[in-house]
């Protein structure tokens, strides 16, 4: 098997990131990176490129996961990252296996930053089943021309917890979901989310 590339494939899945996190709606497709993954983490292999790619000395991090011991380890031999208690990681990672109220407690727990220094917030990584184009949900907000249309299929109360983290801008939390084909969709604190009735 083909392995990563550490400069090359890591530089274009954070082409992808930033393309999605700048147009909120914009599914990126990170396949063809995490197929050159052989190892087992415990965790997506786009997850592991996306800690691989966020993660360094610099910074702090949390995984919520069956398997938090195994994937906390990998992720600090890979990058040397530290861990931290959610309240002050600078990166939290809600895996696929996680208990069932663990995304919410990622949420609520995760740091909004200071007026002073609102960037001093976390970035949550999700895993979930699916992200799609399907108009379940509406977005609207900075980088969106009009609006756009996405599906994420995680535990339903997320998207109000998010909104009252993200109540005071620029405070907030910016979230990414990563789906088990590898498609990633960011959605920065300053996109709006509204729920699309069911016809």
């Amino acid at each position: 098997m083909v392995k990563l590339d550490l400069v090359h494939d890591i530089q274009a899945s954070y082409r992808k990131v930033v393309d999605s996190m700048s147009r909120p709606g914009l599914i990126s497709d990170l396949a063809a990176e995490a197929g050159k993954l052989d190892r087992d983490a415990g965790c997506f292999p786009s997850t592991m490129i996306i800690a691989m790619m966020l993660l360094d000395t610099e910074v702090t991090f949390k995984v919520f996961s069956e398997k938090e011991a195994q994937v906390t380890h990998m992720f600090n031999r890979l990058t040397y990252a530290n861990t931290a208690e959610a309240e002050r990681a600078d990166f939290i990672f809600v895996l696929q296996d996680a208990a069932s109220d663990d995304l919410r407690n990622a949420l609520q727990k995760a740091k909004i930053g200071e007026l002073i220094d609102p960037h001093q917030s976390a970035t949550v990584i999700v895993e979930t089943e699916a992200v799609s184009g399907d108009k379940a949900l509406r977005l609207t907000g900075p980088g969106i021309r009009g609006e756009s249309f996405v599906q994420v299929k995680a535990s339903a109360d997320w998207i109000q917890i998010r909104e009252e983290k993200n109540a005071e801008y620029p405070l907030g939390i910016d979230l990414i979901f990563i789906d088990e084909s590898h498609r990633l969709l960011c959605l920065p604190r300053t996109t709006q989310i509204r729920k699309e009735e069911v016809r």
